[in-house]
């Protein structure tokens, strides 16, 4: 069975998973599960897409595999979803090394994606609040595409606010500019999301992202802060929870950089990183708003002890 770390922050618990992609296998907030999480480790590994929270780098979402010449090299991935598409990059699924109590790392690429680079993720509780820093790093000596950003898959029924003024309608045939949000894809107000969105919103007057679970009478909050960032997001009928995803650029990430189309890909240096971090938070709003002083982070393998406010 796969280790599980636990950091827990007040009524806050969070838990992951080194060797599955150091994917956030848990998320609860006042004892309520406000992540898709599987009963059983192994479904991570089974279906590496619809649960938890992981990571995307070196790209995220959908990238067209068709061989493609960019900074000297060429990209030729293999499909890894059943659009054709290659999508979230390559450190979903692969095992970490735990560095300390706090960071997690991987080195990968040197094949179909012809770069060497390095992801660290470095975990911090503390203020009644969870703060996950991630950095990608180019260690090859020629510049590389870069992306990255968090997949989470938040627990159905949920009430989302993105604060974005322009929306990319669809992610698999995704337009090469945005175009203003009107209905289903005005989402300025805390609403539950249409069925079956698949969608990028960008022109975020914010960098954050609201989400309310009325029945539990708890209400959240992603903030996220990178150079430039966009909100992927979907909302599959047949599933019990909607993708919220902060990331560095915008579906279709290599084709708008070789097309200078906006929400790129960024092209690092070598020995120059892209970082993006989150600091998630919660309230119960049937309690009083003021937090006890912060809980010392702990790091166990205690699978269930519930966590208090915030993420």
């Amino acid at each position: 069975m796969p280790e599980l770390i636990t950091y827990t922050e007040g009524d806050l618990h969070l838990q992951v998973a080194p060797e599955l992609g150091a994917r956030v296998h848990r998320l609860r907030a006042f004892g309520v599960d406000l992540l898709r999480t599987p009963q059983d480790l192994d479904a991570h590994r089974r279906d590496p897409f619809f649960w938890g929270c992981y990571v995307m780098a070196p790209w995220c979402n959908r990238l067209d595999c068709r061989p493609v010449n960019i900074a000297g090299r060429t990209v030729a991935l293999s499909p890894n979803f059943p659009d054709g598409s290659a999508i979230h990059g390559q450190v979903y699924a692969q095992p970490w090394q735990q560095v300390n109590d706090r960071r997690l790392e991987i080195l990968a690429g040197g094949n179909t994606w012809p770069w060497r680079y390095k992801v660290a993720m470095d975990i911090t509780a503390a203020d009644a609040a969870i703060t996950l820093d991630y950095m990608l790093t180019n260690v090859d000596d020629v510049p590389m595409p870069a992306g990255i950003g968090i997949h989470p898959w938040f627990a159905k029924p949920v009430e989302v606010l993105i604060p974005a003024h322009s929306v990319y309608p669809a992610n698999a045939a995704t337009a090469a500019k945005p175009e203003p949000v009107s209905p289903p894809f005005d989402l300025r107000s805390c609403a539950v999301m249409a069925d079956d969105l698949d969608a990028t919103w960008t022109g975020l007057t914010e960098q954050i992202v609201r989400l309310r679970w009325p029945q539990h009478e708890i209400t959240a909050s992603l903030a996220f802060a990178a150079d430039q960032s966009c909100v992927v997001g979907a909302s599959p009928a047949h599933l019990d929870a909607v993708a919220i995803e902060p990331q560095t650029h915008a579906p279709a990430g290599l084709r708008r950089l070789l097309h200078a189309q906006p929400q790129p890909m960024r092209l690092l240096d070598p020995g120059t990183s892209l970082s993006i971090s989150y600091t998630f938070t919660a309230r119960h709003n049937a309690l009083p708003s003021s937090h006890p002083p912060a809980a010392s982070l702990q790091a166990k393998t205690d699978p269930e002890r519930p966590g208090s406010a915030s993420w």
